[in-house]
């Protein structure tokens, strides 16, 4: 998950990303600040793909409701590349990601979730260490 700390005047923007080991991604799933999702935002040089999926709320992080459509959509496109019965998701440990409606989305599609302890996602998580960071440090420059 990749956090736009924005200087000044602009908006908070959430991705969540994912890989796996194998160097597969899925689509990401972008939260923008916001109330309501306007096309507008966009011009036709830079439309999105149409297999990203965004979403809007009021301080541009993931949300409970936001979490559940982001496992849905995470679901639906690794479905299709599963080894096995199991998939494995290793996350940070963000509220969002232990619902109720979560786990059960998770244990109805054989989706078994590991949390990685609070606070360390900035260490543990690949995409945090090798992509993110220097992209981070990019931008508060």
């Amino acid at each position: 998950m990749y956090y736009c700390y924005p200087p000044g005047d602009r908006m908070w923007t959430t991705t969540i990303e994912c890989i796996n080991a194998r160097g597969h991604t899925i689509p990401p799933f972008v939260i923008l600040e916001g109330k309501v999702h306007l096309s507008t935002w966009y011009s036709q040089k830079t439309d999105l793909p149409p297999q990203w999926k965004t979403a809007v709320s009021d301080n541009g992080w993931t949300n409970d409701a936001l979490g559940l459509e982001w496992i849905k959509h995470f679901g639906y496109h690794t479905k299709s590349r599963v080894t096995g019965t199991h998939r494995l998701l290793i996350l940070d440990g963000r509220s969002s990601h232990a619902t109720p409606e979560f786990g059960q989305y998770c244990s109805e599609n054989n989706i078994v979730v590991l949390c990685m302890p609070s606070h360390t996602s900035h260490l543990l998580q690949l995409l945090n260490v090798a992509c993110f960071s220097p992209l981070k440090q990019h931008t508060a420059g």
